[in-house]
C-alpha cells in the first residue's frame, strides 16, 4: 500500500520537521530507500522465524535428506558432488539441494538449529529479491514492499522454511527470483549475454527443485504485465522501458528455456516414477474434483491462514458434491470479475497463481496428499499483488490519503506475522507436529501413521499400535504394507491381530515379498501358540518363496531343536549363519552342534560368535531364552 511513495509526496506523511528531515535523509535517493527497506525485510523475517532455533529434525524425509544420509554427512567432497549430480534419491533430481545440505552438515553437523536458520536466511533473501523484482518492474516501491512483506511473514510459507527437507523449496525460489531479475535486465536491452544469464539462473533453480518448470510461461505473463513488451515501440510517443516485440518473437525467445523445462520434467518423471504410479490409484474424475476444491482451499488459506496442516490427506471419491460445485462457482466467478475489470495486474496475478500451481495441483497425483502448503510458496505471490494493487488503485481513484491506505497493509502484515511464530512452534519436533495435525484435520491417516512411527521409535508400543490401527481404519494400507504392521504387532505381543493381518495379506496379494513375510509371521505366531506342525508348514512356505530367509531358517531350526532333532537344527542354523553371520546365529549353531556331539565345530562356532559379538552376555541370554520358550 502507498505510504511514502511515488503515489504521494513524502512530506504529506510527516507531521514534524524533525521526522521529515530524518526520512528525507534515509530516502534521499531511490537506491538508499531500497537498501533500507531491504534491510527492514530481512530483520522482520528473521524476527518472525527466530523461534526456529528450538526446532529439531522431523521424521518425514529429514532422515533421507540429512540425518541418515551418509553422502551428505561426508560433507562437500568430490564423491559427494558426483553423487549429488547422478542420484535420484528421495525421488528427485536436485543436485544443488544436495550440495546445500552437504554444506550445512559440514558447517553445523547434527545441530538442527543451524540447518533451519540457513533456510530462514534463504527465505529472507527471497523476500528481498521479490521486493527488488517488483519495484524494478513496476516502479512502485511501497506496493512492492507490501507484497514482499506478506510473502516474508505469511504462515503458509512456514512449511517450506521450517522443514529441513524442504530446503529445495527456498533454495529454488532464490534462483527463480534471480532469473526473473535477470530477465528484466535482458528485457531492457536484449543480448545473448544477458539471455545466457537468465538461462543459467533458471537451470540452477531447476537443479534445486523442479517446481519452477513453468518459468518460461511465467515470463510470457511478465512480458504482458508489468514489462509491457507486447507490440511495437513505433506506436508509442516515448521509448519504452523494456524492449517491445511481436508475440511470435516473445514465444520464440522462450524456446531454449522451454527445452530446459522439458529436460528437467523428464528427469523428474523418471525420479518420481514409483510415486506417480502409486498416485494413479485415484481415477481422473476424482483427481479433477480434488483439483477444483484444492484451488479454492488455497485461495482460502491465502486470506484466512488458520488450521494449516503439514498433511492434507487425499479424500479420494469422498469429496462432497457441494464442495465441488461451490469451488467451481468461486473460481469461475473470480475469473469473470477479473476479466470484466480489464486490469492487467489482476489477470496476470490470477494466471500466475493458477498456472504455477498446475504441476503440483494433483492432476498428476504424487503421493496421498490432496494439497500442501509448500506448493503455494511461489503461486501466492500472484494473489498478494492482486490484493495490494487493488487496494492501492482504489485508494488513488477515490483520492484516499496514503496514510489511510497504509492501515490495511499494516494490519495484513501484522496479522500474518502474529500467526507465523505459532506455526513455527508446531514444527518443534515430530510428535508435536503430528498431534497438531490431528487437532486441525479430520480423518488424517497420514498424521496417525507418522505419529505411530514417532511412538515406535520411543518404544511406546501400545500407543503406537493405537495410532497404526486408527490410520488403517481410516485409509486401509496396501496389503504390501499391512504385512509390516503385522510384523510389528507380532514383535510387541499382539498375536491374534498379527496373525489375522498375515492371513489377510495371503488372501489378497500375490506379491512375493509380502507373502514371504506373512508366512513367516504365521510361523512365529503358531510357534508361540504351541502349534508346531502349523508353524513348520508356514516356515516351509516362506522358504519356498525365499530359501535364504534368515528368520524362517531360524524358526525352523528352533522347532527342530525343541523337538530334539539336533542334526536338522544344526543344518537350519548353519544356513542362517551363511545368510546372516551374526553372533546370535553362531551361538545357536554351536549349541545344536554340541547336542550332536560335534565339539570341535561347536567350539569354532562359539569362538566366531564371541569374535563378532558386541555384548556376549546379552547374546547368551537371548539364545537360552529362545531355546527354552
Amino acid at each position: 500500500m502507498p505510504t511514502i511513495s511515488e503515489d504521494c509526496p513524502a512530506t504529506s506523511f510527516t507531521p514534524t520537521v524533525q521526522s521529515r528531515s530524518a526520512l528525507q535523509g534515509i530516502f534521499s535517493s531511490s537506491r538508499k530507500r531500497s537498501v533500507v527497506l531491504s534491510l527492514l525485510l530481512l530483520l522482520i523475517t528473521v524476527a518472525v522465524y527466530n523461534g526456529i532455533i528450538h526446532n529439531a529434525f522431523i521424521n518425514v524425509d529429514d532422515n533421507g535428506y540429512v540425518t541418515e544420509n551418509v553422502h551428505i554427512q561426508a560433507g562437500l567432497t568430490p564423491a559427494t558432488l558426483k553423487w549429488a549430480f547422478t542420484t535420484f534419491a528421495c525421488e528427485n533430481w536436485h543436485p544443488l539441494t544436495w550440495v546445500s545440505h552437504a554444506l550445512d552438515w559440514q558447517l553445523f553437523g547434527k545441530n538442527a538449529a543451524g540447518h533451519h536458520y540457513m533456510s530462514v536466511l534463504l527465505h529472507a533473501l527471497s523476500a528481498v529479491l521479490l521486493f527488488l523484482l517488483l519495484e524494478s518492474a513496476t516502479g512502485f516501491t511501497w506496493r512492492s514492499l507490501t507484497v514482499a512483506a506478506l510473502f516474508a511473514v505469511h504462515p503458509v510459507n512456514v512449511e517450506s522454511v521450517a522443514w529441513a527437507a524442504e530446503r529445495k523449496n527456498v533454495l529454488s525460489m532464490v534462483f527463480f527470483l534471480l532469473a526473473m531479475l535477470a530477465y528484466g535486465w535482458y528485457a531492457q536491452r536484449p543480448s545473448m549475454r544477458r539471455y545466457a544469464s537468465v538461462a543459467v539462473l533458471f537451470a540452477l533453480a531447476l537443479m534445486a527443485k523442479p517446481q519452477v518448470v513453468t518459468f518460461p510461461c511465467v515470463l510470457l505473463l511478465w512480458d504482458y504485465w508489468p514489462l509491457d513488451r507486447f507490440g511495437s515501440p513505433a506506436n508509442l510517443a516515448a521509448p519504452p522501458r523494456f524492449a517491445r516485440a511481436s508475440i511470435r518473437w516473445l514465444i520464440l525467445e522462450k524456446i531454449p528455456l522451454l527445452l530446459l523445462s522439458a529436460g528437467d520434467a523428464l528427469l523428474t518423471m523418471r525420479a518420481q516414477h514409483n510415486a506417480v504410479r502409486g498416485g494413479l490409484t485415484y481415477s481422473l474424475p476424482v483427481r479433477l474434483e480434488n483439483t477444483v476444491v484444492a484451488y479454492a482451499r488455497y485461495v482460502g488459506h491465502a486470506f484466512w491462514p488458520v488450521h494449516l496442516s503439514p498433511a492434507y490427506p487425499h479424500p479420494g471419491a469422498a469429496i462432497p458434491l457441494w464442495q465441488v460445485v461451490a469451488s467451481c462457482a468461486l473460481l469461475l466467478s473470480a475469473t469473470a470479475v477479473i476479466l470484466a475489470s480489464r486490469q492487467r495486474y489482476l489477470l496476470i496475478g490470477w494466471l500466475w497463481f493458477l498456472g504455477i500451481l498446475v504441476p503440483m495441483i494433483g492432476i498428476v497425483q504424487v503421493g496421498d496428499q490432496a494439497m500442501a502448503d509448500r506448493y503455494a510458496y511461489i503461486p501466492f505471490i500472484g494473489l498478494f499483488w492482486m490484493a495490494t494493487w487493488t487496494v492501492a488503485e482504489a485508494g488513488r481513484d477515490w483520492h484516499v490519503s496514503p496514510r489511510w491506505l497504509a492501515v490495511p497493509a499494516c494490519l495484513a502484515i501484522a496479522g500474518t506475522a502474529f500467526l507465523t511464530p505459532r506455526q513455527v512452534s508446531y514444527w518443534r519436533n515430530s510428535e508435536t507436529l503430528w498431534r497438531y495435525a490431528l487437532s486441525v484435520t479430520d480423518r488424517n491417516f497420514i498424521a496417525h501413521s507418522y505419529l505411530a512411527a514417532v511412538l515406535t521409535k520411543e518404544n511406546r508400543h501400545e500407543e503406537a499400535m493405537v495410532e497404526y490401527a486408527q490410520a488403517e481404519q481410516i485409509h486401509p494400507y496396501p496389503l504390501t504394507e499391512v504385512v509390516y504392521f503385522a510384523d510389528y504387532e507380532l514383535r510387541h505381543g499382539h498375536l491374534s491381530g498379527a496373525m489375522a493381518d498375515a492371513r489377510r495379506v495371503l488372501e489378497g496379494t500375490n506379491d512375493r515379498n509380502a507373502r514371504e513375510m506373512a508366512f513367516r509371521d504365521l510361523g512365529v505366531g503358531y510357534t508361540k501358540l504351541g502349534k508346531a506342525s502349523e508353524a513348520t508348514e508356514s516356515y516351509s512356505q516362506a522358504l519356498q518363496i525365499d530359501p535364504h530367509d534368515p528368520f524362517a531358517l531360524l524358526g525352523m531350526g528352533l522347532l527342530a531343536y525343541r523337538d530334539a532333532n539336533f542334526p536338522a537344527a544344526a543344518d537350519f542354523f548353519s544356513r542362517a549363519v551363511a545368510v546372516e553371520p551374526i553372533d546370535f546365529h553362531y551361538l545357536l549353531l554351536a549349541m545344536a552342534l554340541q547336542k550332536c556331539g560335534r565339539q570341535a565345530e561347536a567350539s569354532a562356532a562359539i569362538a566366531q560368535s564371541q569374535h563378532v559379538s558386541s555384548d556376549w552376555t546379552q547374546t547368551q541370554d537371548k539364545a537360552h531364552w529362545f531355546l527354552s520358550h
